[in-house]
């Protein structure tokens, strides 16, 4: 029976503690090396793109800027005018306009008017005698030209205002009260007949 021995590592073997073939045209090809090539190119694009965003925005702020300093007519115009002597002016508001109006016709609706007119000559006793006013305050008037006519202020406490003109032996004349917005007329005619008109306060307000 033969003995059998372990066998003996070959020295010229790889992998056995012989000399190793280096990497190169003769040996083991080697692993290709990362290139960083396709980063740098990525980051440039980023990098452009980015410029090229920055540059339209700015360019949209400075056009948008422009046109409000110069576009008035895309805006509000100001409703403020000048003078010939340069200096500013404001039109009017209408509803200024408005409350003004209503104003002026309340202030109109303020005052009585009273009112004589027709033909009325002068007579023995001279020229005809005309007395307006209300309740608690009478007033003489003056025959003129053919009429008369004349305006007290509105007062609320009155209870009645009048107007009253009497001929002086012949004429034919007609007068008025005018209270509020109200009017009462009256009408004489000839010898020494008296024209009288007359607007009561009414009980539950108004004219009458």
């Amino acid at each position: 029976m033969s003995q059998q021995y372990p066998q003996q590592p070959n020295p010229e073997q790889p992998g056995w503690g012989g000399p190793q073939t280096p990497p190169g045209p003769n040996g083991p090809p080697l692993p290709p090396r990362k290139s960083n090539r396709g980063k740098v190119i990525g980051l440039g694009c980023i990098g452009i793109i980015g410029l090229i965003i920055a540059i339209a925005v700015v360019s949209t702020v400075v056009s948008s800027g422009g046109d409000n300093e110069s576009g008035d007519s895309d805006g509000v115009k100001p409703t403020a005018s000048t003078t010939k002597d340069g200096q500013p002016t404001t039109e009017a508001n209408p509803s200024d306009k408005a409350a003004e109006t209503n104003e002026s016709k309340e202030d109109k609706a303020k005052v009585v008017v009273f009112k004589v007119w027709g033909t009325a000559p002068v007579g023995a006793l001279g020229a005809m005698d005309i007395t307006y006013g209300s309740d608690s305050d009478n007033r003489q008037g003056k025959w003129k030209d053919g009429k008369f006519e004349a305006s007290l202020p509105l007062d609320d406490d009155a209870l009645y205002y009048s107007v009253t003109a009497q001929l002086q032996g012949s004429g034919d004349i007609n007068c008025s009260v005018t209270v509020d917005g109200h009017t009462e007329k009256a009408h004489a005619a000839g010898g020494y007949n008296i024209c009288s008109a007359q607007a009561n306060s009414g009980l539950l307000g108004g004219w009458d």
